[in-house]
């Protein structure tokens, strides 16, 4: 192995090492200075950070759009997109683009038929519903016969493409992989093809592939199904109260229209912003993005979510009766993630439930042995708007929610009343500026970071002061946000218990 390859992993351990044997503040300026921000006329943001080490780029293009934007009645569409956006263009995944096209608008047609009908409820003609499925299933699969499956990974693997992959969270999605570094015309070509002339195709196997996942991740597991419990508790307004997957019967009704226009609306290029991290020119990164990103036409980007949740009135208890093991969840309404009470609330949650240092685990886990999993976490289920600070504990054997509900209420109590050491709070704040720096791990992570806080904050160089956040943290900060925000009145519980059945 080339020493090129080792210096980032060495640097970044120092790094670590540095900022936990006790820095308290750590001199970003010449890693902030290698950053370039370029915004084209369209509005797109281009983040561009030159690291020499080893002739690789990693790329990341997040939208300003995750799961939190689902139109009412078509929840899911987000995700839904995420995966549409790997299916190629109007060049790009066809064997005959025109063809495929018309056998598209018909296979559109007969859905919206089928869809209509299956609407009616107690109305519905089953054997319409028949012959419409026939047709619809049989149109399907003429169209599909135009598909080449996964050219646009196939081409990014042939390349020396790694990592290909994309996520949907409830604030973002972000598209990411990397490339070697005499590709990047090519990132810059097929990256914006995709968003600037993209094809549904395959729109109803790929919903029927999300369907089939959401089958997984909340039907058939109990977390799942807790976590879709307690988000609709502790929400009665604002949409982070519907699960990012979506309902199934919504996955199974929305469209090709659908999913068309939420791209129109939440894919402007004002609503994008691209990260490029290693062995790179910066002036030819931002011609060659004024080139290929630049033919995207100007779109403005759509409005925050107006609702706003309002303040709970008393607690809110819901319980789940399920063959699985008992498992517990509580939660109280926080401030959103730019906020600044947000690092005392991430202390918080490290000195309750963050690892086996944590005093909920120690207590519960490793003392009493009521619980085998115990962890708290602020920013749930998103950092855009006010969300959640959670608790999830998983009893042990012959014990019961209850019983773990009276040491974790007993805990947060104790740190309400009594003011932490502030060698305590040192440990914390080393923890944290650990956890931060690890998030920097390589290209991949910074481009990462450097798309995340830009689209969070609005500026990336917010990055660049989490340190100065984090280490502002005193004692009395931690009990002040424990005071305000972990009071019965806010909060909400869920029990999973075991059912007879």
């Amino acid at each position: 192995m080339r020493i090129g390859t080792l210096r980032p992993a060495m640097t970044l351990t120092l790094l670590v090492v540095f900022l936990v044997t006790g820095a308290q503040a750590f001199d970003f300026t010449k890693l902030q200075s290698s950053v370039t921000e370029h915004r084209l006329t369209n509005g797109l943001t281009v983040l561009v950070m030159e690291r020499h080490d080893a002739p690789v780029v990693s790329f990341a293009t997040m939208v300003n759009a995750g799961a939190v934007d689902d139109p009412k009645g078509y929840t899911g569409l987000a995700h839904m997109f995420e995966h549409m956006a790997f299916k190629g263009t109007t060049t790009l995944g066809t064997k005959d683009w025109p063809k495929e096209k018309e056998l598209i608008r018909v296979e559109d047609s007969i859905f919206m038929l089928l869809r209509d009908e299956r609407n009616k409820g107690r109305f519905v003609d089953s054997a319409k519903v028949a012959a419409l499925t026939k047709a619809y299933e049989e149109a399907r699969e003429k169209s599909y016969a135009e598909v080449v499956p996964n050219a646009f990974g196939q081409i990014i693997e042939r390349e020396g493409g790694e990592g290909l992959n994309a996520g949907t969270a409830e604030d973002y999605t972000v598209y990411f992989y990397s490339l070697p570094s005499n590709k990047v015309e090519l990132w810059m070509a097929t990256e914006s093809e995709r968003f600037l002339n993209p094809v549904f195709r395959e729109m109803y196997k790929e919903r029927d592939v999300v369907a089939e996942e959401r089958r997984m991740r909340v039907e058939s597991s109990p977390i799942g199904r807790m976590v879709q419990e307690f988000l609709a508790a502790s929400f009665s307004a604002h949409p982070y109260g519907v699960s990012g997957i979506g309902h199934m019967s919504d996955i199974q009704y929305y469209s090709r229209a659908e999913a068309e226009a939420f791209f129109t609306k939440y894919y402007s290029p004002a609503n994008v912003v691209v990260a490029i991290v290693g062995d790179v020119k910066t002036a030819d990164v931002i011609a060659q993005a004024d080139k290929y990103f630049g033919r995207i036409a100007y779109r403005p980007a759509p409005p925050r979510i107006a609702t706003v949740e309002p303040p709970q009135q008393g607690e809110r208890r819901s319980f789940l009766e399920d063959p699985s093991q008992p498992i517990y969840l509580v939660g109280w309404h926080v401030p959103d993630g730019t906020n600044p009470d947000r690092p005392a609330l991430d202390a918080v949650a490290d000195y309750l439930g963050s690892g086996r240092t944590s005093i909920l685990y120690k207590t519960l886990v490793k003392e009493k042995k009521l619980a085998v999993q115990a962890q708290a976490l602020t920013g749930f289920p998103g950092d855009k708007y006010p969300g959640l600070f959670g608790i999830i504990v998983v009893p042990s054997a012959g014990h019961t929610n209850d019983e773990c509900e009276k040491d974790v209420f007993a805990a947060v109590e104790r740190l309400q009343n009594e003011l932490l050491s502030v060698d305590e709070v040192k440990k914390i704040q080393a923890r944290a500026r650990a956890r931060f720096i690890n998030q920097l791990d390589g290209n991949s992570g910074l481009s990462f970071q450097l798309a995340g806080y830009h689209t969070l904050w609005g500026d990336w160089r917010e990055m660049f002061h989490e340190l100065d956040r984090i280490n502002a943290v005193t004692p009395e900060a931690i009990q002040r946000v424990a005071k305000q925000y972990l009071t019965k009145k806010n909060r909400t519980v869920v029990l999973m218990n075991t059912s007879a059945s």
